[in-house]
C-alpha cells in the first residue's frame, strides 16, 4: 500500500510497563540522568523489576477513509494501542505513523468540572480535545441538541444526572472535525436509545470519508460499522481481515464470556425471585450451534440456528412443556416465544431437547435466549438470560448517505414490491389501468 493512501501505519509496536511503577514523562535532564544511573541500577539488581508487555510486535495499516474495528478481551491491549496512536503515551519498541489531525474519544467527559455549567463545560472540554473557541461556538447548538440537555445547559454540572453528563461528554467529542477519529468503548455508556444515537453518529462520521478506529465489546456495533477488524489477545494480533471472519474467530476462542463459545451452564444461574424451584425439573445447560453442528454464538442473517438444552427431571411429571424466547439486548424487548409439544409421563432422568430456527429472520444485533420449563401446568424452572448470541449482516456493504438497508427493525421479513406504479384518478380509483411506461409511450406518440 502506498504511503499516500495510508492514514495509520504501525510497525513492530510494543509497550512494556514496569509493575508497581508509575510511567514517567521525562524532560531532557531526566533522560540524561536516567541513562547515567542505568548501569548502577543493573549492578544493584534493580534492573529486575517485574514487567508486563501490554503490546508486542503489532503490525497493521489503515487506509484513509476506512473504518477499522478493534476487538479483544479485557486486558488484551486495545486501550494501550489507542493511547499510543493518540500520542498520550509512547511505545517501548517499534513505531506508529499517523497522518492527519487526530481526535480521540478515549474517555467520555474529558475536562468536565462539576462546578461549571453545562455551557461552560462544553467550551472547556472542546478546548481540551483540540477544538478552537470558534469551532465550539459554531457547533454548540448541534452539540446541545445531540445531547438532549438544552433545558439544563446553564445549570451547574453537579446537578446533572450521570446519564445527562455522559450524553453531553459524548456529544462534544463526537463533533470533533478531524481526519482521524479514535473511539474507545464510547457506545457502552448511556441508555439503549442514546447508544443507538451514538452508533448513528459514528456511522455518519464513517460515511463522511474520515478514518475511524473503533474499539468496542459490542460485536454487533463492530460488525455494522466496520468492514475490516483486528483482534488482540495478550498484546498481539491474533486475527485480522474481514470483520465477520475476525468476530467468528474471536468467539470460537472463547476469550470473553463463557456463553460466547455457544455453550452456557445454567445450574448456577440466577432464577427470578418469583420462581420457587419445584424440585421437579432443573435446567442444566444450553448450546447454540451452526447448521453444521459446531457450537457458535455469531450467526449471519438468514443462517439457521440450532438450540439444544439439557435438563434433569428429578420427580415424575405427567406433562412437560418447554418455552424458548429470544429477546433483543439493545432494545430490551421480546422478539418471539415458541412452545414445544407437550410430552406425557416423563420419568426421572437426564434429557436433552432441541429446536431449529430456520429460516432465521433476525436482523443484525445482539440477542438473548430465555428458557422455561412447565411441569404439570406449573412453571418449574426459568432462566431469562440463559445465553447470548450475535447476528451479523455479512452481505450488505457499508451504507452511503441516502441509502437504506433492505429491511430494518428486529426482523428481516420476506417481501416483494409490486413492480408496477399505476396512475390513479383524484378519487383514488385507477382510471387507466396502465403502467407509467405505457402512458409515456402514448404521450410520445401524441407529440
Amino acid at each position: 500500500m502506498s504511503h499516500a493512501h495510508v492514514a495509520i501505519r504501525v510497525e513492530g509496536l510494543g509497550k512494556q510497563y514496569r509493575l508497581g511503577r508509575r510511567e514517567r514523562y521525562l524532560t531532557l535532564r531526566d533522560a540524561v540522568a536516567d541513562a547515567v544511573r542505568a548501569p548502577w541500577r543493573a549492578l544493584r539488581g534493580r534492573g529486575e523489576t517485574p514487567s508486563v508487555w501490554a503490546l508486542r510486535d503489532v503490525n497493521f495499516e489503515v487506509e484513509h477513509g476506512s473504518v477499522l474495528g478493534v476487538i479483544g478481551a479485557n486486558g488484551a491491549g486495545k486501550s494501550t494501542l489507542l493511547r499510543i496512536l493518540a500520542r498520550i503515551t509512547e511505545p517501548t519498541t517499534g513505531r506508529a505513523e499517523v497522518r492527519g489531525r487526530v481526535g480521540s474519544l478515549l474517555e467520555v467527559g474529558t475536562g468536565f468540572h462539576p462546578e461549571l455549567t453545562g455551557r461552560e463545560n462544553v467550551f472547556l472540554s472542546g478546548a481540551l480535545l483540540g477544538m478552537s473557541r470558534a469551532d465550539v461556538t459554531r457547533k454548540f447548538d448541534e452539540i446541545v441538541a445531540f445531547a438532549g440537555v438544552d433545558r439544563f445547559i446553564d445549570t451547574p454540572l453537579k446537578q446533572f444526572s450521570s446519564g445527562m453528563a455522559v450524553r453531553l461528554g459524548f456529544a462534544v467529542a463526537a463533533h470533533l472535525e478531524t481526519e482521524i477519529l479514535i473511539v474507545d468503548e464510547a457506545l457502552a455508556v448511556g441508555d439503549a436509545s442514546f447508544q443507538r444515537k451514538c452508533l448513528g453518529r459514528m456511522a455518519g462520521v464513517a460515511r463522511e470519508g474520515r478514518t475511524v478506529l473503533f474499539v468496542s465489546h459490542d460485536l454487533a456495533a463492530i460488525a455494522s460499522l466496520t468492514e475490516t477488524a483486528i483482534c488482540l489477545d495478550a498484546g498481539t494480533i491474533v486475527g485480522a481481515g474481514a470483520t465477520t471472519d475476525v468476530i467468528r474467530d474471536y468467539l470460537d476462542r472463547g476469550v470473553n464470556r463463557d456463553d460466547e463459545t455457544g455453550v452456557a451452564r445454567l445450574r448456577e444461574r440466577t432464577r427470578p425471585q418469583e420462581i420457587a424451584h419445584s424440585g421437579t425439573v432443573r435446567l442444566d445447560w444450553v448450546r447454540t450451534t451452526s447448521p453444521e453442528g459446531v457450537p457458535a454464538s455469531a450467526f449471519e442473517e438468514g443462517e439457521a440456528i440450532n438450540v439444544t438444552f439439557g435438563l434433569t427431571v428429578e420427580q415424575p411429571a405427567g406433562t412437560l412443556e418447554f418455552v424458548l424466547g429470544v429477546g433483543s439486548v439493545e432494545q430490551s424487548v421480546v422478539v418471539f416465544l415458541v412452545t414445544s409439544p407437550r410430552h406425557q409421563c416423563v420419568g426421572p432422568g437426564r434429557y436433552t431437547i432441541g429446536m431449529r430456527i430456520d429460516p432465521n429472520h433476525l436482523t443484525a444485533g445482539s440477542y438473548s435466549l430465555g428458557l422455561k420449563v412447565i411441569a404439570d401446568g406449573t412453571r418449574a424452572d426459568t432462566v431469562h438470560d440463559a445465553l447470548r448470541f450475535v447476528m451479523i449482516d455479512a452481505t450488505a456493504p457499508q451504507g452511503v448517505p441516502g441509502e437504506y438497508r433492505k429491511s430494518s427493525g428486529l426482523l428481516r421479513v420476506d417481501y416483494a414490491w409490486d413492480q408496477t406504479l399505476r396512475e390513479v384518478a383524484a378519487d383514488g380509483f385507477s382510471y387507466t389501468g396502465r403502467a407509467p411506461e405505457d402512458l409515456a409511450e402514448e404521450v410520445g406518440n401524441l407529440t
